[in-house]
């Protein structure tokens, strides 16, 4: 017993210390199953897009050691949750982007954010979300900073 709990210690030590892409690559590996590799796959899209996005990891605690990933460029473009029965791709301002592809399919009622659930056996229109991506980005970088931020 002694054991396991000094390489739980370490292994918890290791991830206290993990960079955010670490972290979401260990999330992505932990999920083991199509949320996995369809988080890797919009992950890989977002950064295809846009080359300069920073990955951050919010919200971690102990029922979720590994956060939520999360994709910036002049403030958040989107954060990437899992549950049991979608990946949830959620737009921080996506109520101000356009969506003629009609990808937004969650969180519709709100003033500010828009999202995508992502279910088992979806096709991913690769297209349209990158446009959606290139539209939160360029609305990030063209709003206008507070003096002294």
């Amino acid at each position: 017993m002694m054991k396991a709990t000094t390489t739980m210690k370490k292994n918890a030590a290791k991830e206290a210390e993990a960079s955010p892409s670490q972290l979401i690559d260990a999330k992505v590996a932990a999920l083991g199953d199509w949320r996995g590799m369809t988080l890797a796959r919009l992950r890989s899209l977002i950064k295809e897009t846009d080359p300069e996005v920073v990955e951050e990891v919010k919200w971690r605690k102990p029922s979720n050691i590994f956060g939520v990933p999360v994709w910036e460029h002049a403030g958040i473009i989107c954060t990437g949750e899992t549950y049991k029965n979608a990946v949830k791709l959620t737009f921080a301002k996506g109520a101000s982007l356009e969506d003629p592809s009609g990808l937004f399919n969650s969180s519709l009622e709100g003033n500010t954010r828009r999202a995508i659930d992502f279910h088992e056996g979806d096709e991913i229109d690769e297209n349209a979300l990158k446009a959606l991506v290139r539209a939160a980005v360029a609305l990030n970088t063209s709003q206008k900073h507070p003096k002294g931020a």
